[in-house]
């Protein structure tokens, strides 16, 4: 039987939703084999029993391509179609309100509920002008349709926050150094509370990243 098998060639053609759902499976399938099987079955989207007659060398072909996809480190992708709609990425974080932020910082690391971070990161574009644009307002009822977001973007906004909070940070230490005069600001950059926040926002994050990589072995 001869199958005609649609591989991703780039995240941008997986969806959150997806990766949620292998996320799920990984967590209860130990048999390696039968993992890979259920990679194929849902990227590639097409029936378990049709996965099943690939010969064996495709199927680890296809699973390596895949995998191989989740090791990159894309650039942030600041737009993208959805639903016959262009969203964005927030253009402004410093105006992000309380709520939002708490979102975003409760979701970012959390891959059952990321999707209410990316909520807030990336909404429909609703004017353009001169290369910039605004987005809509924050609505918790559209966390229903940005599941079906890119994983390019997904990943991406994750590594620029990570990349963000790691020049905070080098900031931070730059300004403690040209600060060190300052016996008041240094005991305060240098609390045990202060460091712990950086260090656990750090820890946090280098763990998503470590958790991005499809595991196969």
């Amino acid at each position: 039987m001869k199958l005609n098998i649609d591989v991703p060639n780039n995240l941008s053609e997986i969806t959150l939703r997806d990766y949620k759902k292998f996320l799920k499976i990984q967590e209860t399938v130990t048999d390696e084999k039968f993992l890979n099987a259920k990679i194929i079955e849902i990227f590639c989207k097409i029936e378990l029993k049709d996965v099943m007659l690939l010969k064996f060398s495709d199927s680890e072909n296809i699973v390596k391509i895949i995998s191989k996809m989740f090791e990159q480190k894309p650039k942030l992708v600041t737009k993208f179609k959805l639903n016959n709609k262009e969203y964005g990425f927030h253009p402004q974080l410093d105006d992000l309100t309380l709520g939002e932020y708490i979102d975003v910082d409760t979701y970012i690391g959390d891959w059952e509920n990321i999707e209410k971070a990316m909520n807030v990161l990336y909404r429909p574009i609703i004017a353009k002008l001169k290369g910039k644009y605004t987005i809509d307002e924050y609505k918790v009822e559209a966390v229903v349709d940005i599941l079906d977001m890119p994983m390019d973007a997904v990943l991406s906004s994750v590594f620029f926050l990570w990349n963000l909070g790691m020049e905070l940070s080098q900031t931070m230490m730059n300004y403690l150094e040209a600060e060190e005069n300052n016996p008041a600001l240094t005991e305060f950059l240098n609390s045990q509370e202060s460091g712990d926040g950086i260090n656990q926002f750090m820890d946090s994050l280098t763990e998503i990243l470590q958790d991005l990589k499809i595991s196969l072995n």
